[in-house]
């Protein structure tokens, strides 16, 4: 007989102390996550905790017997219900809930209709039929399923309706009591999804609705944080770099987020449909206003990535060619930038304002000063090739100005269709605002016809004194 070395003992012990240590390492690693993910968002935690306690209440059915005699083993479908319907948010539960209910009902019917017809052809083609008519439904609604309006909000109760339709017509064959089974499977789906809907809805709810509309104002302050620092960013002229500071340029990266948002602006918009009136959010929402404000915010950043790529080109324009256009594509980044964040918080706010006119205006002015400076000729003297960089910067913010107009235009849109409330009258000191208030009134912004009421900047100067000064509310519809 054999006796393993001390050599031997001494390797398997270490090994089995390795992987001890490592298994701890990420048991402790994921602990850490789950704590993370609770911490950041509280709602997930509640969530879940929804979830256990609606299984456990239609686990009922199953667990007494007077209702386990009444539904029979057919009270499990009221579990599993439970477990594909609820989701995190009230729009994607109820639209699986009534896609689910429906889908059964009308399934559950026809698979009756066609367990009746096919035994009318007797014992030998009563297969052949139901074979038929399986053949022909869950390939038609299979076709069906392609049509991008079909799958993106019905997409789930095609699905079920195949499901449900097989099962009824095939499980006939073998079952003579197939519409007393049809009601209680469609009884126990009812009763999942009202209970998930119910607990959603009822238990602090999470609206996707409400996540799409922060999300694209959220959007607009990504771009216009990018652009209220790339001025001095791009022509160096930032206080902090002049000092020899560091600076968090952090807001130089934000917008790359929009780039890759539209697939989940579009499934939240889908999905927002689904949700009753809450809050300011009023039934029929226009959502889809929500995806074209988020359309055309992609627009801007696409432009803002190309204008990113400028900040660490290799052909570095001369100061005096840079120092032309410095000041009109400074006003251009700031006031765009301004003309955003407005933007912005007249979404989150859901209040009309005009202030976003303004800065638009101002932009426009610099970008008109822009094109005549770009029409006289940057340099005569100066290598094309060097010239081509700063030129683009210019060509690109011009660019920008348009994105932001249009946007703008559709902000209003949506403040117009989704009702939104008139901004509280906002006092602002006389030397912040003075050139806005003075272009606007060389500009008179009279984009559109009148709205019925007009904003009130209540404006303080130094020696307490002040005086009102009323902004037309007038902008473009699309």
């Amino acid at each position: 007989m054999e006796v393993e070395s001390p050599n031997h003992q001494e390797k398997s012990r270490g090994w089995f102390k390795s992987l001890s240590e490592k298994l701890w390492s990420k048991m402790d690693d994921f602990v850490r996550r789950l704590i993370k993910l609770g911490k950041d968002d509280p709602k997930k935690i509640v969530h879940a905790i929804k979830v256990g306690l609606t299984i456990t209440f239609v686990s009922i059915f199953y667990y007494f017997d007077p209702l386990f005699d009444g539904f029979g083993v057919s009270a499990m479908w009221a579990v599993l219900t439970v477990v594909v319907v609820f989701e995190y948010s009230v729009g994607a539960t109820l639209g699986k809930g009534l896609n689910r209910m429906l889908a059964t009902m009308v399934a559950g019917a026809l698979g009756i209709g066609a367990h009746r017809i096919a035994t009318l052809s007797g014992h030998t083609g009563e297969p052949i039929l139901i074979s038929v008519f399986n053949l022909i439904v869950a390939a038609t609604v299979t076709f069906v399923r392609f049509l991008p309006k079909m799958k993106a909000r019905y997409d789930y109760g095609l699905m079920m309706f195949i499901l449900t339709f097989c099962l009824v017509s095939v499980s006939g064959y073998r079952d003579d009591e197939v519409i007393h089974m049809a009601i209680k499977r469609l009884t126990t789906v009812i009763i999942g999804s009202c209970a998930s809907v119910i607990m959603c809805i009822c238990i602090w709810p999470a609206w996707i609705g409400v996540d799409l509309h922060n999300q694209i104002a959220t959007n607009l302050e990504k771009l216009g944080n990018f652009l209220e620092g790339y001025a001095d960013e791009y022509f160096k002229v930032s206080v902090d770099d002049q000092d020899g500071r560091s600076k968090d340029k952090s807001f130089l990266e934000g917008y790359k987020s929009i780039l890759t948002s539209k697939n989940s602006e579009e499934t939240m918009a889908n999905l927002a449909r689904w949700e009753p009136r809450h809050g300011r959010f009023r039934y029929r929402h226009p959502w889809k206003q929500y995806l074209k404000v988020g359309t055309l915010a992609r627009e801007c950043a696409y432009k803002i990535e190309a204008l990113h790529s400028y900040l660490r080109s290799e052909i570095q324009t001369p100061p005096e060619v840079r120092n032309r256009i410095v000041e009109p594509c400074t006003m251009i980044s700031k006031e765009s930038s301004k003309a955003l964040k407005e933007l912005a918080t007249t979404i989150r706010k859901m209040t009309r304002s005009s202030i976003p006119d303004i800065h638009v205006a101002n932009s426009k002015a610099a970008a008109e000063n822009l094109k005549s400076i770009l029409k006289s000729g940057l340099s005569k003297d100066v290598d094309l090739l060097l010239v081509v960089p700063a030129a683009a910067t210019a060509s690109l913010l011009l660019e920008i100005v348009t994105c932001t107009e249009k946007i703008a235009e559709a902000v209003h849109e949506l403040e117009s269709r989704a009702r939104f409330k008139r901004a509280k009258p906002r006092v602002i000191p006389d030397h912040q605002d003075d050139s806005s208030h003075h272009q606007l009134d060389q500009q008179g912004i009279t984009n559109g016809s009148h709205d019925h009421h007009d904003d009130y900047v209540i404006t303080i100067d130094g020696n307490g004194y002040s005086s009102n000064q009323v902004v037309p509310a007038s902008r473009n519809h699309v």
